[in-house]
């Protein structure tokens, strides 16, 4: 784990913004007018994705993926000036906020500038041609980090744009050598202590698949040299097969609580329902009841918590990467006021050095976590199919405030009564 981490960061909330979709206009001005709606989510950190141009060659769709960059050193002129960026930033921390980009460094779009002016940066297949080592990623080119000249060209951009924003959250983290993040993080602080690093490392499956490819990936127990934050990717599949009813919501738990276990004591794994690569949770979940409590379990689970913009509206359709699809502010559920509380119970009422631990119901997909701090001890119950009944917990027998209701919630005998909604509850909050 990076010894500088700032463990406040396990009660943040990150805010995941894709500007060319965030609003009818798709720039970067526009994004400003809605800080303010974002902040009042309890969101502490905006994530932007991928700013920079995007190649044409090989482009996919109308427009291109973001993660198909041209040029690490320019802003995309179809989101705005870079002034118009530094006015984004600006903005966001007027609201009380910190603004991070994405940092795309394992590949390039085929026509990026270093293909000009330094190809000698790049993978090369058998016939010497510039080429990627994942099939489906075809409007791009790897970098291959065995040149030293990359490094230091790649340190250059970041210090760069580390003067202006407050983090990076790096694409495909695992592919790049995690010497290179460790170095990186060590020259930026030196300059902007506090500066986040966020890590999207992979799935055990992904990275085992590519090494049989003769790519290796990092370790998360590698990349927490240089990061702040990872994604919780090591056990997501059995998130993700539970959704799919393959599995048991107890085999995902079971494997967060060997995080617990086996992580230093400071890790932090980011939570979230939904990103700009997995289906929208309202597209596998039916019920608003049961996606009230899937939020609420990730906001209690140790870790920062990542929102995707068009959650908070109960959008089922997945936008583009590759074409202008706005966020479809009309789905008819408004998730805005649940995430507002659950951020709130997660700044004033989680410790970040909580110790935790989950248990479950299989049967009823009941979920139940107790986290146990210096000053009080917590516990988080969700029933994630919004079944009623008794539960058994391992809490203090007494009359409890609900954090997220306001109501009475009575434990006796060891044993509460879940209605299907959410309950939190803190031995240092008992009802009147």
């Amino acid at each position: 784990m990076a010894k500088n981490t700032d463990v406040r960061l396990q009660n943040q909330v990150i805010y995941s913004v894709f500007v060319r979709n965030h609003t009818k206009e798709g720039t970067f001005r526009a994004v400003i007018p809605d800080l303010p709606r974002i902040r009042e989510l309890g969101a502490d950190i905006i994530w932007l994705l991928p700013i920079h141009p995007i190649g044409l060659k090989n482009r996919k769709g109308t427009l291109g993926s973001p993660y198909a960059i041209r040029d690490y050193g320019a802003v995309n002129p179809e989101l705005g000036t870079l002034e118009d960026f530094r006015a984004l930033v600006e903005a966001v921390h007027e609201n009380g906020m910190k603004c991070i980009i994405d940092v795309v460094y394992n590949h390039t779009s085929p026509d990026a500038v270093y293909t000009e002016t330094n190809p000698e940066f790049y993978y090369r297949k058998p016939d010497g041609s510039f080429g990627n080592r994942v099939g489906d990623w075809s409007d791009i080119i790897d970098l291959d980090y065995a040149s030293e000249g990359l490094w230091d060209a790649q340190l250059a951009h970041l210090k760069y744009w580390a003067g202006i924003v407050d983090g990076f959250r790096c694409d495909v983290a695992s592919f790049v050598p995690a010497a290179f993040w460790t170095r990186a993080r060590q020259e930026i602080e030196a300059f902007h202590p506090g500066f986040i690093w966020l890590a999207e490392s992979c799935s055990p499956s992904f990275a085992f698949a590519h090494e049989a490819a003769g790519i290796r990936a990092a370790r998360d127990t590698e990349l927490y040299e240089a990061f702040d934050m990872e994604y919780d990717y090591d056990i997501r599949e059995a998130y993700e097969q539970y959704l799919n009813s393959e599995t048991t919501i107890g085999h995902y738990l079971s494997m967060a609580n060997l995080q617990e276990y086996l992580y230093p004591d400071n890790y932090n794994k980011v939570r979230f329902l939904e990103n700009h690569d997995t289906p929208r949770i309202a597209a596998q979940i039916e019920l608003p009841a049961d996606i009230r409590n899937h939020l609420a379990m990730i906001f209690f689970m140790k870790g920062t918590t990542m929102l995707y913009a068009g959650q908070e509206f109960g959008m089922k359709h997945r936008t583009s990467l590759f074409d202008r699809e706005p966020i479809d502010r009309t789905g008819g559920v408004d998730y805005s006021r649940d995430m507002a509380c659950l951020s709130r119970i997660k700044r004033e009422w989680l410790d970040p050095e909580d110790r935790c631990y989950a248990w479950w119901d299989n049967s009823r997909s009941i979920v139940m976590i107790r986290r146990t701090g210096k000053d009080a001890t917590k516990l988080g119950v969700f029933s994630l199919k919004s079944l009623y009944g008794h539960v058994a917990v391992e809490f203090p027998d007494g009359c409890y405030l609900n954090a997220v209701d306001g109501q009475t919630v009575k434990v006796e005998n060891g044993k509460l009564i879940t209605f299907g909604a959410p309950i939190i509850l803190s031995t240092g909050h008992l009802s009147d």
